[in-house]
């Protein structure tokens, strides 16, 4: 084994840690705080990104909740409409309803009067037609002293007179 790259050389591992050393200096200096600092920047911007994300699930949540609330409130309130609508209908309906029976009420007492005025002026009539119809069979009697029999179609003729009359 002859290779000079396997047989430890103290010389070429003083040089190779220097080297390292030195590289690491370097890198620490230029390359590691920059590389660092965006990583922190990085890690800011997602944490960042994470509350926004978490604040708007809130918001989101918090957004619904409302929403809920006031389609319950509207739900209700449309509800108590409703139900007032309702009972207003029914009140104006009993209203209707007692008008109506008020007006048919007037009606009927207006009728019920007016057929007892007509009744009374015919029966007025009627008699005042009895009335003549008697002075004019009393006339005729008087007139003519007659017979039994004549007495009777007198009557019936009068009878007649007055049927014909009344029509």
């Amino acid at each position: 084994m002859d290779n000079p790259l396997v047989q430890p050389d103290p010389g070429l591992f003083l040089w190779t840690i220097l080297t390292f050393l030195v590289l690491f200096g370097l890198l620490a200096r230029f390359a590691w705080k920059p590389l660092l600092a965006m990583l922190e920047k990085r890690e800011e911007i997602i944490r960042q990104s994470l509350d926004d994300a978490e604040k708007a699930k809130h918001e989101l949540q918090r957004l619904q909740q409302e929403s809920k609330e006031i389609l319950s409130k509207a739900r209700v309130e449309a509800q108590s409409i409703l139900a007032k609508t309702r009972s207003e209908a029914e009140q104006l309906k009993g209203e209707i309803r007692q008008n109506a029976k008020a007006q048919a009420d007037s009606i009927l007492r207006d009728a019920e009067k007016q057929i007892q005025v007509e009744t009374e002026k015919a029966i007025a009539m009627l008699k005042s037609d009895v009335v003549d119809l008697s002075l004019v069979v009393a006339s005729k009697l008087i007139k003519r002293n007659l017979s039994k029999e004549d007495n009777q179609s007198l009557i019936e003729e009068s009878l007649k007179q007055f049927e014909a009359y009344r029509t």
